[in-house]
């Protein structure tokens, strides 16, 4: 009787592997038959389902690891029958050599086959290359993990951390990938965000309006000491209980300053969050929003507005479009700025939350906060500015600037508040004609992108204790805005099927696994006109 039983992801070696279909076919059948005596039994028995279903799962598996075996052998048969003695691939000579065998681990748990090995045929003293052809045949690559594994890792691994990722999907599968192992396939994976974003085929039905909200947001980030501890050479140090395990080594470090009250300083590297989306009109109403895309980066903040430019254009409002365009941002100067020299065409926009807590702001400076007074003389201003009188509210401002002292307590900091406050307003009052937008139907807030900046940046990346590398930071954040764009399963498919065809052209071993990211993308200058 065979039988397929759980294995370890050990070292590749030659161990007994079952090889030819006959044998493989008998372990299915053995487990198969199995499987219907435990049904049998288990009813004889009166057993209740809690008891038959999990008594069942792994039985299930070992019948379905039996079933993986079958497969690779005989796709092992077939393309060894297919196989020439000698093969050239890229200019490159290969000879056949003897099969290997090496574990794979898949959703089932643990499996060993094996492979025909080809080797490659160099002068004597150069280094020689080989592959399995069977492995580039089907999609199998040198990470020794399946292709479904290690992309639900990943997958996983964008919402919770990389040890919470393991932990969860070993709830599911026999064996889990290590935390090494899915940190570095997140990685992996990033290396191809940014040729997904740029080939990745625009939505279709889009509407007749186009909508950009830009915000940028800080995570927190490793300081050069923490980069130092963390890359130096760990000392191997036994303590005598968990909880004395630290001690040591926190008497060797240097005692730090005690941080100063309502100091949170996380040394915040900035990510730009870029959210578009379309409207479409019917009647005097924009309904939406339609076919929202998500996109983030750690590069600089201008290399987000050329994504969006490059977007733009993909769907329909090129440059110099006559279509309406609006972007929304917080006020930012950098980010107004960048809307200008890019899109020159579009509406800019200044989120109307923002002005409205600038005008909290200036009524506690002339009213105690939280009284009547302080609420109704927010709500005038309020009113003036939905109402298109941005200016009567700088007007205003002037004329409780000339009310306040010069000197006196506090009199200095309340005119500089206020000061600050009214120039904000002043300088983007060209970006404050809410009245006209609602008249429109326009966007007036930043909602969109401020959610999914709490969505896909900070509940992943700004927990307790976590501090990013902004390149490790970029691949995990650019995955996760394609998992949130609906395209996950479409850019995992094109990763795997560009590795398989570059293993089966040039004769290469692929790992999608990384242990350094990728450089964050260049900024690239744009002709907006």
């Amino acid at each position: 009787m065979t039988m397929i039983s759980e294995m370890r992801l050990g070292r590749n070696g030659d161990d007994a592997v079952i090889d030819d279909v006959d044998s493989a076919r008998d372990a299915v059948r053995t487990h198969a038959a199995i499987l219907v005596d435990i049904a049998l039994a288990q009813a004889e028995q009166k057993a209740t389902f809690v008891a038959f279903e999990t008594g069942l799962i792994p039985r299930v598996m070992a019948f379905a690891r039996a079933v993986v075996v079958l497969f690779l052998v005989a796709s092992e048969r077939r393309e060894s029958a297919a196989l020439k003695t000698r093969v050239v691939l890229e200019g490159r000579r290969f000879r056949r050599a003897p099969a290997q065998s090496r574990s794979l681990l898949t959703w089932f748990g643990v499996v060993r086959y094996r492979r025909t090995y080809l080797r490659e045929v160099v002068r004597a003293g150069s280094k020689a290359r080989g592959f399995h052809p069977l492995d580039a045949a089907l999609g199998l690559l040198a990470d020794r993990v399946s292709p479904a594994v290690l992309a639900t890792a990943v997958r996983l691994a964008t919402r919770i951390s990389f040890a919470e990722a393991r932990e969860q999907l070993g709830w599911f599968i026999p064996t889990a990938p290590s935390t090494e192992v899915v940190e570095a396939a997140v990685l992996g994976y990033g290396r191809h965000t940014q040729q997904w974003f740029a080939q990745v085929r625009p939505p279709e039905n889009d509407g007749e309006v186009l909508v950009i909200q830009i915000d940028a947001k800080g995570v927190p980030t490793a300081t050069d000491e923490e980069l130092r501890r963390r890359r130096g050479k760990r000392a191997k140090r036994r303590a005598p209980s968990p909880r004395h395990r630290g001690r040591g080594s926190r008497k060797l470090r240097t005692k730090k300053p005690r941080r100063k009250k309502g100091d949170k300083a996380k040394n915040a590297k900035m990510g730009t969050m870029v959210v578009m989306y379309t409207l479409r009109r019917e009647g005097n109403l924009l309904l939406g929003p339609i076919n929202k895309r998500y996109y983030a980066s750690f590069a600089p903040k201008r290399h987000a507005f050329e994504y969006a430019r490059r977007e733009a254009t993909r769907r329909g409002f090129p440059p110099g479009t006559e279509r309406t365009v609006q972007i929304v941002t917080d006020g930012d100067n950098d980010l107004a700025r960048y809307a200008s020299e890019v899109f020159p065409e579009a509406l800019h926009t200044v989120d109307a939350a923002h002005v409205v807590e600038k005008l909290w702001d200036a009524g506690s400076s002339v009213h105690r906060e939280g009284t009547a007074e302080h609420h109704a003389w927010v709500e005038a201003q309020k009113t003036k500015l939905y109402a298109g009188k941005a200016r009567s509210i700088v007007a205003e401002l002037d004329r409780l600037l000339e009310r306040i002292p010069l000197t006196g307590p506090g009199n200095k900091f309340r005119r500089k508040k206020l000061t600050d406050i009214r120039n904000y307003i002043d300088k983007r009052i060209n970006s404050m004609n809410y009245r006209e937008l609602r008249r429109r139907d326009l966007e007036i807030g930043s909602g969109h992108v401020e959610g999914a900046i709490k969505a896909l940046m900070y509940r992943r990346m700004d927990q307790g204790g976590m501090r990013w590398i902004k390149e490790r930071a970029e691949a995990l954040l650019q995955l996760r805005c394609i998992d949130a764009n609906g395209d996950w399963q479409a850019f995992v498919n094109a990763v795997h099927d560009n590795a398989r065809k570059r293993a089966l052209s040039h004769g290469d071993r692929i790992r999608l696994q990384q242990r350094t990211p990728a450089p964050l993308p260049t900024v690239e200058l744009v002709d907006a006109a």
